[in-house]
């Protein structure tokens, strides 16, 4: 429900290195000076010293936190700007990146609205067209919202009769967001602002008079990047109405950390409110009539959080729900409104060896998206779950789209693949035909690289999917430079898909490897489930035997092996790191949660518990412990070279994880490898970062992994 991005340098590239500095790992670094603290915590008995507790205040409230952050970023600046390659791997990452990307289309009311980026805008720009194919006219342009690309388009939603179109915007990165609306004919905005909203759920009426919306509480001055996000409110808002006057129209105050995401049939005949407690799928489900009051009742269809039950659609009075109930892959179930609970449903699609990833109703078909060993497949279905068709996919890779209206004739979708980028496909549900409609053009030649997927033994003999891509020409020969990149986690799953950062990566001479941990959702729900809270470990054994294998295949060395990961992944590289130190030449983790004790205090953290667990549960303290890559670093260890990568907005996994990680490595390195920490300003978790922005991060990155790994122009 609120359910998650990275690929020749040629010979020429390669003359732009002329001379090859000492290496970093030579030199020595003067960190800035952290003061630590005596706090120590007692947990079930267990005294647990957390000498960097200052660091949780907010950038913007501590004048001591804002020094120590500008202290940190100087000596990151003065070592990455002393990196002679980087500005090269600018120059080449702005020129690839500068090419026209475009979304998947929504059609509504006979109008198609898609993003289109021409090439190095900050920020897409969001448009109307007449048909799929005509080039349309812009309805909101970003670029135009800031000098700095900061503030950023976030959710769209376009009315029954395609007039109008609430949305919202996002500044400096945060989850925060404002709802505003447009007249789509015109272009006059209304005069709507709606405050602290979250995650984008915004359903119109079917007659276009107002809309429901999610909202929070405001938070308290100075705290709404810190601080708990609960108690979400379901209200009504009608257009023209200030929004002290909208109306609630759902809450939970006995379950405030509950979540709440709120549809509406296309036939106009129920709203269905979803209910999470946490990021697992598993949820309830509420029933009630469009037409009842909006202080009704609710009927209950699913009173438990056992099992996901996502809504497809509706045939009348039979709804379809996406589920896991009986089917760790998953299958389509029905379940009659005035009969529901579990023990009345009806199997529709039962469940194979494919898990089954989305399903779509559209013209009395089901249009299913399975993962078949990580690589997308399409099937169609008839509403009684008959097979009707398979739909023939460009190539083998990852395909998504296929939204749409339940009486729609055409769908869209998106294919893409490590070497291959994206381009976009209309689908003609009727006659089962696909046909290319924009294709970008990119300096770059997929027949010059090799995409393999292979599979290893983890620690416990589990076999895990890798794939890994590189240019052709490359020997293998145990020493090229190797990005290994994870994730593990949250149910989400890593699939192939063009980047041009992986690409600028494997011009340079780099091998991209990408392993699909468990944790993650490529093979089920048993796959989620042995990589959460008591299982955590199994996901870090996975990532460490990935390492292995690349090392014992001849790819790369410890020495010239780096590994990555952002967020949830951000927390697999800093365990992996402090379990094995040893094992890697470098390491990159970005926006992590590190602080494995204290996560669920800050903003969205909660929502965490059901992958995590808690300190609250003896053993899951004692998991969490063992693994939290913020306690398990230790003085007199010679850690790998290491670029720590947050920002000072972000309220999902809010950077005092990277502060306290970073603090405490630097006070406990013992060897001369560099220990850096890059901290964006006016930036989050990563959705909406302007493009500007992303080359500078990115450039930084490969910069730092070129110089750590020794990635000379002789030896690539």
């Amino acid at each position: 429900m609120f359910r998650q991005y990275l690929i020749v340098f040629i010979v020429t590239f390669a003359a732009l290195f002329v001379s090859k500095q000492s290496s970093a790992k030579e030199s020595q670094l003067q960190y800035p000076e952290t003061r630590r603290v005596d706090q120590v915590d007692t947990y079930h008995g267990v005294e647990v010293a957390d000498p960097y507790r200052w660091l949780e205040e907010d950038v913007r409230v501590s004048a001591e936190v804002a020094e120590w952050v500008d202290s940190q970023n100087r000596v990151t600046r003065e070592y990455l700007d002393g990196i002679k390659q980087r500005p090269a791997i600018h120059e080449r990452l702005t020129k690839l990146w500068n090419y026209q990307r475009y979304s998947v289309p929504q059609q509504t009311a006979g109008r198609y609205f898609f993003s289109k980026n021409d090439g190095l805008q900050n920020q897409a720009v969001f448009y109307v067209a007449d048909s799929y194919d005509s080039p349309g006219r812009v309805l909101l342009d970003p670029n135009t919202w800031s000098e700095d690309g900061t503030i950023a388009l976030g959710s769209k939603v376009v009315s029954d009769d395609g007039k109008l179109l609430a949305y919202s915007r996002k500044e400096s990165g945060s989850d925060w967001s404002t709802i505003y609306v447009l007249d789509i004919d015109t272009g006059k905005q209304f005069p709507e602002k709606l405050l602290w909203t979250r995650w984008g759920n915004m359903v119109w009426n079917a007659d276009s008079t107002g809309f429901f919306y999610i909202r929070y509480h405001e938070p308290e001055a100075r705290q709404q990047f810190q601080s708990l996000t609960i108690n979400p409110m379901c209200y009504f808002h009608r257009l023209g109405d200030s929004q002290d006057q909208d109306r609630l129209v759902y809450q939970r105050p006995d379950h405030p950390k509950w979540s709440f995401w709120l549809q509406r049939t296309d036939d106009n005949r129920y709203l269905v409110m979803s209910i999470g407690r946490s990021t697992d799928p598993q949820n309830q489900v509420w029933l009630r009539a469009v037409g009842a009051p909006l202080d009704g009742e609710w009927t209950p269809l699913v009173e438990n959080f056992d099992n996901e039950f996502s809504l497809i659609g509706n045939l009348g009075e039979k709804l379809l729900f996406l589920t896991d109930l009986e089917a760790p892959t998953k299958r389509v179930v029905a379940m009659a409104a005035n009969d529901p609970g579990r023990g009345h449903l009806t199997e529709v699609i039962p469940a194979s060896d494919a898990t089954l990833e989305g399903v779509t109703l559209l013209d009395g078909k089901l249009v299913a998206s399975y993962l078949k060993n990580v690589v997308s497949k399409v099937r169609i279905f008839s509403t009684a779950g008959l097979p009707l068709r398979e739909l023939e996919l460009p190539g083998v890779g990852s395909a998504h789209g296929f939204g749409g209206r339940q009486d729609d004739t055409e769908t869209f979708y998106a294919f893409t693949s490590y070497a291959t980028p994206t381009s976009i496909y209309r689908y003609d549900v009727k006659s089962g035909e696909s046909e290319k409609i924009r294709a970008p053009q990119v300096e770059f030649d997929p027949d010059q690289y090799v995409v393999r997927q292979a599979f290893y033994e983890s620690k416990d003999g589990t076999r895990v999917p890798i794939i890994v891509s590189h240019r052709r020409d490359l020997p293998r020969d145990g020493n090229r430079p190797t990005l290994l990149y994870g994730y593990g986690g949250f149910n989400i799953s890593l699939t192939p898909y063009f980047s041009v950062t992986y690409a600028i990566w494997m011009e340079m001479g780099g091998i991209v490897a990408v392993p699909n941990l468990r944790g993650g959702g490529e093979y089920g729900e048993a796959w989620h489930e042995a990589g959460k809270k008591l299982n955590k470990q199994n996901v870090f054994d996975d990532f460490i035997a990935a390492a292995e294998w690349l090392i014992e295949e001849k790819y790369t060395s410890s020495e010239k092996l780096a590994i990555m990961g952002g967020s949830n992944g951000g927390l697999l590289v800093g365990a992996a790191m402090t379990q094995r130190p040893e094992l890697f030449g470098a390491c990159l983790p970005a926006v992590g949660v590190m602080d494995m004790l204290r996560y669920n205090q800050f903003t969205a953290g909660h929502f965490w518990r059901d992958e995590y667990g808690t300190t609250d549960d003896p053993k899951e303290f004692e998991a969490l412990l063992d693994y939290s890559p913020y306690h398990n670093l230790h003085q007199g260890v010679s850690y790998p070279a290491t670029l720590v990568t947050t920002a000072d907005t972000d309220d999902r996994v809010v950077p005092m994880h990277s502060f306290k990680f970073i603090a405490a490595l630097q006070h406990a390195q013992a060897g001369t490898a560099p220990v850096l920490i890059r901290i964006e300003k006016r930036a989050g978790h990563g959705a909406g970062t302007p493009i500007t922005k992303r080359i500078d991060q990115a450039a930084d990155s490969w910069a730092f992994l070129w110089e750590n790994l020794d990635m000379s122009e002789e030896k690539n």
